[in-house]
């Protein structure tokens, strides 16, 4: 099986209603349950939007931990699921099931090899 990552940056969702947002919900979250069962689900969710942000910065020989997004940064993520599955179709039936039910674009992206941990 292999793990992709189903994700939207927060700028795809456009300008909604709270209401709108409402109705999607339930939508969304109907589509995580489908995940779990069928045994792909791995993790999801949607990132706060006025919440804390911090970026670090390793280039200096120290790592610098700095409030804010990177500051060049024209988009961020607003939220995601990963989904271990064994067809690259598979990604892309639950990435067209979840963009679907949130009713925004998503992007799909499969990890790459995990480091081995002995």
């Amino acid at each position: 099986m292999t793990e992709y990552l189903l994700h939207f940056n927060q700028q795809w969702v456009g300008d909604h209603t709270e209401e709108w947002f409402g109705s999607r919900a339930p939508l969304a979250m109907a589509v995580v349950e489908e995940m779990k069962a069928a045994g792909v689900y791995v993790f999801a969710g949607g990132l706060e939007e006025d919440g804390p942000v911090f970026n670090v910065d390793p280039t200096g020989g120290t790592p610098i931990v700095s409030d804010g997004p990177y500051v060049e940064t024209k988009e961020f993520l607003g939220g995601f699921a990963v989904v271990d599955v064994e067809t690259e179709e598979d990604a892309k039936y639950w990435g067209a099931r979840i963009a679907e039910g949130c009713g925004w674009p998503h992007e799909i992206r499969r990890f790459g090899r995990h480091p081995q941990l002995d």
